[in-house]
């Protein structure tokens, strides 16, 4: 039998490894722990491997991997084209992605107040599909799902907005660990909170994942050859998950030290990646590894509800990118292009540059912007004051208060979970959540916590 895995997979696709014991891969745990994603073919157990993005897998009648062949290698092969050229060509090929992908049938919309999403509006608006947008946002956070609705009013689809709720992971854990196969921390997939609500929507779904990754420069315009592991290692890895990682690489025995582990991973997985113009070595590293480790991971959960579709994630659009100047992907210069030639949607104001927008974004720099800091500052400090303090992240909303406390320690303390990893290690990560960092700490405890439901589910399978 053979498998053939597109250069962005949307779904992650396992198989069994020949030989290898089935034990515990401790090495890729700790990777897991410090970057969130497992890298390349990892998996939990040393005997199953993932299948590699832009392959042709040959396995046995057992389901076991016999041969992987590369059918697609990332390069850098820049046309001669101006930029008005390379912008038709994009719309024209976004244009047919998305209509081949969604067919006739009723599109549903994740929309925010960035540029995929976005970019993806302008292009249905123009079909004759129905289209229902959603978006949300955090209790007590930045409002984002009003900018979503303004799109959406733009393009004369339905909408909904939500309010991603205190508390409601605590309730969906064991789903969305059934879901995601814990490939994932569970405060990232905020879509679980929504779900029932997702369910009940019509159509397919029309994601905009990876775009702002593919239609951008790849590295710092400075970026020399001899400085890509060190940028890679610095985008890949939590501080304080890279602290646990070091914790349990030493508690568990392993053989030298995680840190230069990991540097040779990137290296040893860089090199096979033959492109010279540093900038497209680097995107092309990061949708090998991030996209298909960590952002498909949890497209699951959309799966969960209705079909998926991804225009960006298509072998079309990736071997448009090899093909495009860097010096017209970088800043997002098409997908800009491309929105500013609706007026309506590019004055709706940009999330990452509120409260500008594509047209006067650049103005989002002092002194034009301060007088919006300085109210928002306020505004924040207000609501601290009164007790409602300003929600960015869903740890907030999962980890902190005392409900959502008892629910993590009843996860972290478990005493099989603390026979796997050791107690005080779990202690000492905790309460510097608690009492030292929790910004920092937060990825830390939340890979505690998938691996404790990990743990859980595989001594019940066992029952």
């Amino acid at each position: 039998m053979t498998i053939t895995t597109p250069i962005i997979p949307s779904k992650l696709t396992f198989a069994k490894r020949p030989i290898e014991p089935h034990e515990l891969d401790l090495k890729a745990v700790c990777v897991f722990v410090a970057t969130g994603f497992f890298m390349g073919g990892d998996t939990y157990w040393k005997d199953e491997v993932c299948l590699k993005s832009g392959h042709h897998h040959k396995l046995n009648e057992a389901g076991e991997l016999l041969e992987s062949t590369p059918y697609f290698n990332w390069h850098y092969t820049p046309r001669e084209l101006s930029f008005e050229q390379a912008l038709e060509d994009y719309i024209q090929l976004l244009k047919t992605i998305t209509k081949e992908q969604v067919g006739d049938n009723p599109v549903i919309v994740a929309l925010s107040g960035g540029l995929d999403s976005r970019s993806q509006a302008l292009i249905l608006k123009d079909f004759d599909n129905p289209v229902h947008g959603f978006s949300y946002s955090f209790t007590d956070g930045y409002p984002e799902h009003k900018i979503s609705g303004q799109i959406a009013k733009a393009c004369g689809f339905t909408f909904e907005g939500f309010k991603i709720p205190k508390g409601y992971l605590w309730d969906t854990i064991d789903e969305l660990a059934e879901i995601n196969g814990c490939y994932s921390e569970f405060t990232h997939p905020r879509q679980m909170a929504i779900l029932p609500e997702l369910k009940k929507m019509k159509g397919v779904f029309s994601l905009g994942h990876w775009g702002d990754v593919l239609f951008d420069r790849g590295a710092p315009e400075d970026t020399m050859e001899s400085d890509i592991v060190p940028l890679l290692f610095k985008k890949m890895v939590k501080p304080k998950g890279l602290e646990l990682a070091e914790q349990l690489w030493q508690a568990w025995g392993l053989a030298g030290d995680f840190k230069p582990y990991l540097m040779s991973r990137i290296e040893t997985d860089l090199a096979d990646i033959k492109i010279d113009n540093v900038s497209a070595k680097v995107r092309a590293y990061k949708t090998s590894q991030w996209a298909h480790r960590w952002t498909t991971t949890n497209l699951s959960v959309f799966e969960a509800a209705h079909p998926i579709t991804l225009p960006y994630y298509d072998d079309r659009m990736c071997e448009f990118i090899c093909s495009i100047p860097e010096v017209y992907l970088a800043d997002r210069r098409l997908q800009i292009a491309h929105l500013q030639q609706d007026k309506k949607i590019a004055r709706i104001t940009w999330h990452a540059e509120k409260p500008f927008n594509l047209i006067n974004y650049r103005y989002n720099r002092a002194p034009f912007n301060i007088p919006y800091r300085i109210f928002n500052k306020i505004e924040r400090e207000t609501n601290s004051i009164l007790g409602k303090p300003y929600i960015q992240r869903n740890w907030e909303l999962q980890f902190v208060d005392e409900d959502n406390a008892k629910q993590l320690k009843r996860y972290l303390f478990d005493s099989d979970f603390n026979t796997w990893i050791p107690k005080p290690i779990v202690e000492k990560i905790y309460n510097n959540f608690l009492y030292t960092d929790p910004i920092h700490y937060s990825h830390a405890v939340s890979m505690l916590l998938t691996l404790s439901v990990w743990n859980t589910r595989e001594i019940h399978k066992h029952d």
